[in-house]
């Protein structure tokens, strides 16, 4: 592999996103505030651009792409886009292995930046992409570097470092104190994970609650737990989750359009965020939660989710 290319500029653009307030809260709970953090600005166009940058640097730092080894992982679909961007900038060829139901405009951004893109059968569901890469990485091993989303102590810590400190910055500068809640779904575990043991370290008895999406037909980018055979993500702190909160994907489409209303355009799994936030805000006498708007809902037009 030939030296890495100057991706300063871009990487610099990575994180420091928007905190938006959702007033939608007042309907639910008068006197809760709700924020959220606008993923859609990084460059990638969502929250794994944070991750995925941390580890490649540090793979880059290690020397674990030398020798013309491939980057390989697994994922949903925009973890992908972020490794086929920042591969594409820093010269790191990618692979990456996508469950086939994955919107058609993430799957098209990743092959516009030239990745290597294996696509699983999609009722297999994302373990099955997950299996696959591990296959791919075990026949292979001079070919691919499997950088390992889901085990990889370089995402959680690029949100315990970033996101975090962001987000508790952010509430406090706007309430005067650290959020009674957050909210977020499961993935990689890596959000969850690095953002509640920051928040957990400011306000010991803040509520966590994680969003699960029903086992079928699921939501993009959140992976359904609990059921038997399920694999549960290596870095995901389960300890730090006081609830858990199954969200639909009607709910989910419902509240995408309840928030394009408001102006913001957003996928599913922000869908599920603010829709379990509201839950939670009604229920509780809170003050201030917080959440994430992953990525933008432009990613989701080929399905079928802003023709219902």
């Amino acid at each position: 592999m030939t030296a890495p290319r100057d991706a300063s500029g871009l990487l610099a653009g990575i994180g420091r996103t928007p905190l938006l307030e959702l007033h939608l809260v007042r309907d639910a709970a008068p006197g809760v505030r709700l924020f959220a953090k606008l993923e859609a600005r990084n460059p990638g166009g969502s929250v794994k651009d944070r991750p995925v940058a941390r580890m490649l640097q540090d793979a880059l730092a290690a020397g674990s792409l030398s020798g013309g080894r491939r980057l390989l992982d697994s994922s949903s679909g925009n973890a992908g886009i972020a490794y086929a961007m920042l591969g594409a900038a820093l010269g790191v060829p990618v692979t990456i292995v996508v469950p086939g139901n994955a919107s058609r405009e993430r799957l098209d951004r990743i092959r516009a930046h030239g990745a290597e893109l294996i696509l699983t059968d999609p009722v297999e569901g994302y373990d099955f992409a997950l299996r696959e890469a591990q296959r791919l990485a075990l026949e292979h091993p001079d070919r691919f570097f499997y950088c390992n989303q889901y085990a990889n102590a370089g995402n959680w810590r690029s949100h315990y470092e970033g996101t975090g400190v962001e987000i508790l910055a952010e509430v406090t500068a706007a309430t005067g104190a650290p959020p009674d809640a957050f909210v977020t779904g499961i993935g990689t575990g890596g959000t969850l994970t690095g953002v509640g043991r920051r928040l957990r370290q400011a306000r010991q008895q803040i509520c966590i609650l994680a969003v699960i999406p029903e086992a079928f037909p699921g939501l993009e980018g959140l992976k359904p737990l609990g059921q038997p055979g399920d694999i549960v993500p290596e870095i995901l702190d389960e300890s730090l989750i006081d609830e858990r909160l199954t969200v639909t994907s009607e709910e989910a489409a419902a509240m995408c359009h309840r928030l394009a209303r408001d102006g913001l355009f957003v996928g599913p799994s922000s869908g599920a965020n603010v829709h379990a936030a509201l839950h939670l805000a009604g229920r509780r006498g809170l003050h201030s939660i917080v959440t994430l708007l992953c990525d933008s809902g432009e990613r989701y037009r080929s399905t079928g989710l802003w023709t219902s």
